[in-house]
């Protein structure tokens, strides 16, 4: 993908998580990871209305070259590329949003207690684990604190050390980071993550057993831990 093209992604993706109302007002930030930087949306920009020449661009050793004022959450975008890349070598999006049901789940105790500590939800559905995965709960801080970036890199690297990479982390009170190769594939992670917390709002049910977790495994790959 050409920078330009990535500009483009971005613009359209964020067109279409502030038309299906995944993202309002000016929450939620888009970042791609390029050859030689990344592109990361402006801080308060409203994703419904993004410029791709404005976009922030950021050179690999992190200084602003050209664009607005990039997003606050920069550095957590950052460290998430790097802890990701040990595991997914092609990654190249994360995707911040706000998203309603998502963030809903987290002003009540955890739903599930994952090999780590508290996950946003259990596995209901067999796309949940084989499109998602683990959804770790961050516990809250303030918009932007950098103390979380080292926790959602720790929570990156032992789950995949453990042999289950995550492609999300769930920041209690603000919403999900979700991560994958491309603009459109993280978006698609993003979508099967909301809908699944707006599933379980809707009718709290059993989990799938390891049985059928296990079957997922073998069949689809899902990373999902069975212990």
């Amino acid at each position: 993908m050409t920078e330009s093209q990535a500009r483009e992604a971005v613009c359209r993706v964020g067109l279409s998580l502030f038309q299906r109302r995944l993202v309002h007002a000016t929450a939620g930030n888009i970042s791609v990871r390029l050859d030689d930087g990344f592109l990361i949306t402006p801080t308060d920009a409203c994703l419904g209305q993004l410029d791709p020449a404005q976009l922030a661009k950021i050179d690999a050793q992190g200084r602003q070259t050209a664009g607005a004022r990039a997003s606050k959450t920069l550095a957590l975008h950052q460290r998430i590329y790097l802890a990701a890349l040990a595991f997914d070598p092609n990654t190249r999006c994360v995707i911040h949003t706000h998203s309603t049901h998502c963030v809903a789940l987290t002003l009540s105790p955890p739903a599930h207690l994952g090999p780590f500590g508290p996950e946003l939800l259990p596995p209901l559905t067999p796309y949940f684990v084989m499109k998602v995965g683990h959804v770790p709960r961050v516990p809250y801080h303030r918009p932007g604190d950098p103390a979380v970036a080292d926790l959602v890199a720790r929570l990156i690297e032992r789950h995949g050390q453990a042999g289950h990479p995550i492609r999300a982390v769930m920041l209690e009170r603000l919403g999900p980071n979700v991560w994958h190769d491309s603009p459109e594939q993280a978006m698609n992670t993003l979508d099967e993550l909301e809908e699944t917390a707006h599933l379980w709002q809707l009718r709290p049910a059993q989990p799938l057993n390891p049985n059928q977790i296990d079957e997922l495994r073998q069949q689809f790959r899902a990373r999902w831990s069975l212990n």
